[in-house]
């Protein structure tokens, strides 16, 4: 099997060395964000170089000394024309240096201060498309003070809002009798209801009173007498039973429940 050879750049546009891979290069020392123009710090002259080509990315020639235009002379960097392979994670690698930025710069600028704009308030809604409690006085006075300020209200002519509050004003001017009598039937109504609680108020209480009051009851709490140990309370009806009507039933019943709660008793201890 015949020995393969190993690949080599046979173009003069290199200086002949190995590729320079970007993961063995410090993170600062290079700049490949999308959108932006590559570049990369030589790593000979350590001067900031722009990386050429698509496919092929090498090092841009370049001189040591960025002073021949002022007559000191041109010597080709060892750099130039050097391979560059990009062998990082373009994403992480831009996520690192914005941590980076963010952490270098000074807390005030760290973030932008954020403005907020208040919203300006909406228009106040023309007096005739308030809905409120028209009265036959509001409706008069928002005519009014209309017609005093607005310029096309002249004489009989109205504009669109000094039309709605002329018609405004005349239905309520025309509700106006019946609004009133609706009125003084709900006063009469009140007052009518307030008389007959006023009239029904002594008779209760006189009621409530001969349920729970009277000579009696009157006399027992203004009482004061003191009660001697071991007396009967007079309060205490005759009715009360003191002992049992058939004493020996009783004591049968009794002795009865002592043998039935003897029998549970082991039965419970062993369990």
């Amino acid at each position: 099997m015949p020995r393969k050879r190993p690949g080599r750049v046979r173009t003069r546009n290199t200086n002949r060395r190995e590729a320079l891979k970007l993961s063995t290069m410090a993170p600062e020392d290079f700049n490949v964000r999308p959108g932006e123009t590559k570049s990369i710090a030589c790593p000979d002259c350590r001067t900031w170089r722009r990386i050429m080509g698509d496919k092929v990315l090498k090092i841009r020639e370049h001189c040591i000394s960025d002073k021949v235009a002022e007559g000191e002379k041109h010597v080709t960097c060892p750099g130039s024309d050097q391979l560059v392979v990009i062998d990082i994670d373009v994403r992480r690698w831009q996520s690192e240096q914005n941590r980076l930025l963010r952490d270098a710069m000074p807390q005030e600028n760290r973030r932008a201060a954020r403005q907020f704009y208040k919203p300006l308030p909406a228009p106040a809604a023309p007096v005739s498309r308030i809905k409120a409690e028209v009265t036959l006085e509001t409706a008069r006075q928002s005519y009014l003070a209309h017609r005093k300020g607005c310029m096309r209200c002249v004489g009989g002519q109205h504009c669109t809002d000094g039309g709605i509050l002329a018609r405004r004003y005349v239905l309520a001017l025309h509700q106006e009798p019946a609004r009133r009598e609706a009125c003084e039937k709900q006063e009469r109504q009140e007052r009518r209801t307030a008389r007959k609680l006023a009239e029904q108020w002594p008779a209760g209480r006189q009621r409530q009173w001969a349920k729970h009051g009277g000579e009696a009851v009157e006399t027992a709490n203004n009482r004061c007498a003191e009660r001697i140990p071991g007396s009967v309370s007079e309060f205490r009806g005759p009715q009360l039973p003191l002992l049992p009507k058939d004493v020996e039933a009783y004591d049968r019943r009794q002795r009865e429940l002592g043998k039935q709660y003897a029998q549970r008793t082991p039965a419970a201890s062993a369990a």
